[in-house]
């Protein structure tokens, strides 16, 4: 940490080694909270908009009580790139329940910290010659409450995370309770098969991801053919094509999981055309 970093706590910028959260705090106590990652190109962050559109949304659901709006959170990022002097970032919104001691409607009570810090990238290799992906033994449940909302309580899929990665794996996909199949740890999760683009639908206990939605909007642009539908096991082994999505990673080729080659173990022709609209889209919405 640099003596100079700033996060933005609740409603004003203070450096980060002076920042502190109440013991009482719901997120700490019960990870009661959402989050955002989100990802700067040249100061500005990319879907800014739909991200706390999400964040927003998933606070009403969860009855967190949130009094900030969109406008007030968009400024609170701005700010926070700014004071740190970070171009290229890696920025994250979290908001909690908050003190406990407060009632559960007290708008007062709900904790909103971004933090920004500078971005490390995935190695450019892994774009080159594809992620290996290992499949998850922990199943999603659609009866989950937090199911579809991006929750701070993240321990399930932190240590499945690591699991895979302790297999060399840089990711690990979940299927639901219906065997169908979800999304990654930190990620969602594209098939392709006969020139067409398939992923699971938001029926499905997944999270509406940013970046999924934005690949499912520029392929249907482009005139590429897109189905959200379930999929089994045998979707993924009869794929063409494999790929991850998500903010910091953008568009991930999969080329293996366990054992299993996809395609030619090489990115394939719809994963790059994907990849090029994506950072299309990037350099026109942020100046890069």
């Amino acid at each position: 940490m640099t003596t100079n970093e700033k996060v933005f706590l609740n409603d004003r910028l203070v450096p980060a080694d002076q920042a502190t959260l109440s013991v009482f705090d719901a997120g700490f106590l019960h990870g009661a909270g959402l989050f955002e990652t989100m990802r700067a190109y040249a100061g500005k962050v990319y879907r800014l908009d739909e991200h706390l559109e999400r964040l927003v949304k998933s606070a009403k659901d969860l009855s967190i009580p949130l009094r900030a709006d969109k406008d007030f959170l968009a400024r609170a990022v701005e700010q926070t790139l700014e004071a740190n002097e970070l171009s290229e970032a890696r920025v994250r919104l979290t908001v909690s329940r908050g003190d406990l001691r407060k009632a559960a409607d007290d708008e007062e009570a709900a904790t909103v910290i971004v933090t920004a810090s500078a971005l490390t990238t995935y190695p450019k290799e892994l774009y080159e010659k594809g992620m290996t992906v290992v499949l998850s033994d922990v199943k999603l449940n659609s009866s989950d409450p937090v199911a579809r909302h991006k929750s701070s309580n993240y321990l399930s899929r932190l240590l499945v995370l690591r699991k895979a990665q302790q297999l060399g794996a840089g990711e690990a996909l979940w299927f639901t309770e219906l065997n169908h199949l979800g999304e990654g740890c930190i990620s969602n999760v594209f098939l392709a098969k006969d020139s067409t683009l398939l992923t699971p639908p938001l029926e499905e206990p997944i999270l509406p991801g940013i970046t999924r939605a934005t690949v499912l909007e520029l392929a249907q642009a482009d005139r590429i053919p897109t189905r959200q539908q379930p999929l089994t096991i045998d979707d993924l082994l009869g794929a063409e094509e494999i790929f991850l999505t998500n903010s910091i990673m953008e568009v991930m080729p999969v080329c293996r999981f366990e054992k299993h080659a996809v395609g030619n173990e090489r990115p394939g022709p719809l994963t790059q055309r994907l990849a090029e609209l994506y950072r299309q889209d990037v350099a026109e919405k942020c100046g890069v």
